[in-house]
């Protein structure tokens, strides 16, 4: 990683200030300038709440295997539907147009990987969807090792959306920062810094000029998509 030679000032429009020198010390405040939280950190985009039935959604799709392959994969099947309403709406058919597919939306690279992994046939069909989307989470919340639970699971969410290189991007800016590379509160508020703009950041962290997994421009979607599962997964907590 390089040093600045010289310090760097930089305040963006989103609301955070970062002030680092050349030794890599900073002091960075919230990019959520009115931020709507429930609990823990969980935000939604309007500040309110839809009531949720955990019963009506487990209706919704094949629960059985939703709960067998959850606890195959140590995850709590509550978490795993609320991605799922996130992902697909319960849909197994839905093909997204970056070509992820069925109930957990899996990437066709991802797809080639797991097949592979599991040994299966194919992961179109639910019931192999969902084991292989449930193992693939499972796999990518057991790369975070350090950290609380709940930030262990949003990082985990995160990677599911944007990749985990693009975290592992995000964690060793916040680390040059001066910010906690484990806490979710930190890298949520860094992912905009991967986007092109911040070029200057960028040549003063990585020899390339560059993150290693590329700029990255979608930072708002993963924010609100880690979000809305976090919003989902505590209403399936309390029973409604």
């Amino acid at each position: 990683m390089k040093k600045s030679a010289n310090k760097i000032l930089l305040i963006l429009s989103l609301g955070l200030l970062i002030i680092a020198d050349s030794v890599g010390k900073s002091t960075a405040f919230s990019v959520l300038t009115d931020p709507t939280e429930l609990i823990d950190g969980v935000g939604t985009a309007n500040g309110t709440q839809e009531s949720i039935s955990l019963a009506e959604d487990m209706e919704s799709v094949d629960f059985k295997s939703v709960r067998k392959f959850s606890e195959e994969y140590g995850t709590d099947e509550r978490l795993i539907l609320a991605i799922m309403k996130q992902e697909s709406q319960f849909d197994e058919n839905a093909v997204s147009y970056r070509g992820a597919r069925g109930l957990m939306q899996i990437m066709p690279v991802t797809n080639m990987e797991l097949v592979e992994e599991l040994d299966l046939p194919k992961v179109s069909r639910p019931r192999e969807n969902i084991q292989a989307g449930i193992y693939y989470f499972s796999k990518l919340y057991r790369l975070f090792k350090t950290g609380t639970k709940g930030d262990r699971i949003r990082l985990a969410l995160a990677a599911y959306n944007a990749g985990p290189s693009r975290i592992y991007d995000a964690q060793e800016l916040a680390a040059y920062l001066g910010e906690n590379p484990n806490e979710w509160r930190s890298i949520r508020n860094v992912l905009p810094l991967l986007s092109k703009r911040y070029y200057s950041l960028h040549q003063a962290v990585w020899n390339e000029s560059k993150p290693p997994a590329g700029y990255f421009g979608s930072w708002r979607e993963t924010s609100v998509y880690v979000d809305a599962i976090m919003k989902t997964y505590k209403e399936y907590r309390s029973g409604k």
